[in-house]
């Protein structure tokens, strides 16, 4: 058996969490654009919310927040999405690019041209055309672009067909999911 301190921590992303004003908006928006899939919620209209001292200790929300919907999405073969609404008095605008933390997802496409048409007919506004990715994903035919959801989250659709280089210090290859 490996010694403890010879395995990782973690095998990797399980889920993303995002915070949303309506639910039931962010659901069919990630459904129509990127066609998420419903896996379960975790609290509905008909549970009690999730509030109190030891939620807001155990999850950092400031007194008086309640959770009041979650439920768990998947797109394509990728980690699972998180998504609550939440009743705060301190409701703040999603983080940007620029802002610490965590600030976007990216979403691995096929064939950019018809995400980005899903995308637009769902309602997502697109900050740019498509271009080309920077350093290492800069490989023949590949493309990104960045977009906001309706309540305002950025996502950017990324595509590189011909597969990322890698610098010679480099210890892991790109995670890309499987079709």
């Amino acid at each position: 058996m490996k010694d403890k301190m010879d395995r990782a921590p973690g095998r990797g992303i399980n889920h993303v969490g995002l915070t949303v004003p309506d639910l039931e908006q962010a659901t069919e928006f990630l459904q129509k654009a990127l066609d998420a899939k419903f896996v379960y919620n975790g609290l509905t209209d008909n549970d009690p919310p999730r509030k109190g001292a030891d939620t807001e200790r155990q999850l950092g929300l400031t007194s008086g927040t309640m959770i009041i919907k979650q439920r768990l999405l998947r797109i394509g073969n990728g980690p699972n999405l998180e998504i609550f609404e939440i009743v705060t008095e301190e409701q703040k605008k999603p983080v940007r690019l620029q802002d610490s933390g965590w600030n976007h997802i990216s979403i691995y496409v096929d064939d950019i041209n018809y995400a980005v048409e899903r995308v637009r007919a769902a309602g997502g506004r697109f900050l740019s055309e498509v271009h080309g990715n920077s350093r290492h994903e800069d490989t023949e035919d590949n493309a990104s672009v960045y977009f906001h959801t309706p309540w305002g989250s950025l996502i950017e659709l990324q595509s590189i067909p011909n597969g990322y280089y890698y610098p010679e210090d480099s210890e892991a290859e790109t995670w890309i999911p499987e079709r």
